[in-house]
């Protein structure tokens, strides 16, 4: 029988750079239900899926979760105007964290070939970042990111469910003290409060998940220059400030072309297509591509003086 600390050894070989362990039981306190029944989940209705409340649902019989993360960040310059959130920078992080999780759930299988394993990358019903808190790796901050000393926020996540008994690591206690410069800088007053973001007034939300045809009204004039997605709110955590520190995952590097502004509001499927090949931003739809980047050319005009 393996032990949690061969575990952890392996997920480390595997390139992870934080891993820790979380007992199912007893269970984290959730406040996804409050936060759902607020109804700040706007129309991502896969929110609601009972499962996410319920891990064992997902896995029955499941006893450990194994929570990984990665650090993304890579250094550089945003232009003012048409910026994309850091972590998409790189190959999709669904692949790079998914494919190593496949490699840790088929060791571990290996080792004892009667346990069961889930593997999820911000995919499944799994509150990954409750989960990641569970099981020590950091705390979700103010921001509702999970905040890590090692890394900041700049981190992506996975998790192996198994039925494996493991011995638990203590679960992270939250150091954002009082500290408000999180809920001070979003332009659109999405953190409505310390630890709760509202995805109606989150620029991230609507540039990326957001499927109507235009955006409101009342979020473009505060989009500050993103196209996808928005790192404002870890921009000024002087968590990230202080131990932000490049990645050494090289499919992490930068690999989106340059465009302008008016290249991805004219965008056709097929240079959607080679453009975004292995990104994570295909889920932003090249309808959604030209209605982000109109929506700042039309702030950029009415910002020229005539």
């Amino acid at each position: 029988m393996i032990n949690a600390q061969q575990v952890k050894e392996q997920a480390r070989r595997l390139g992870f750079h934080r891993v820790g362990i979380a007992a199912v039981e007893p269970a984290p306190q959730s406040h996804l239900a409050e936060w759902l029944a607020a109804g700040y989940h706007a129309d991502m209705d896969w929110l609601t899926d009972a499962r996410r409340q319920r891990i064992e649902k997902v896995l029955p019989g499941v006893k450990s979760v194994i929570a990984v993360a990665m650090n993304y960040y890579w250094p550089g310059e945003q232009p003012q105007v048409g910026k994309i959130a850091r972590y998409a920078w790189g190959r999709d992080y669904h692949r790079v964290v998914g494919r190593r999780l496949k490699a840790l759930a088929h060791w571990l299988k290996q080792q004892v070939p009667d346990c069961e394993t889930r593997i999820y990358v911000d995919t499944g019903p799994v509150e990954d970042k409750l989960w990641a808190e569970w099981a020590g790796l950091g705390w979700v901050g103010k921001n509702a990111n999970l905040i890590t000393r090692q890394y900041g926020s700049w981190v992506v996540l996975g998790e192996v469910l198994t039925t494996l008994a493991l011995t638990p690591d203590p679960p992270h206690t939250e150091h954002c003290g009082t500290c408000t410069r999180c809920l001070e800088a979003c332009p659109t007053g999405a953190i409505v409060r310390p630890f709760v973001v509202d995805s109606r007034r989150c620029i991230a939300y609507h540039t990326i998940e957001n499927r109507q045809p235009e955006l409101p009204a009342e979020i473009v004039p505060r989009l500050e220059g993103w196209l996808a997605g928005c790192d404002i709110c870890q921009e000024v955590c002087p968590w990230n400030q202080r131990f932000a520190q490049p990645t050494d995952v090289d499919e992490f590097q930068p690999r989106l072309p340059p465009l302008s502004l008016k290249a991805w509001a004219e965008m056709d499927t097929d240079t959607w297509d080679r453009t975004l090949r292995g990104s994570a931003l295909r889920r932003i739809k090249p309808a959604m591509w030209r209605r982000n980047a109109r929506a700042l050319l039309s702030r950029c005009a009415s910002a020229t003086p005539p």
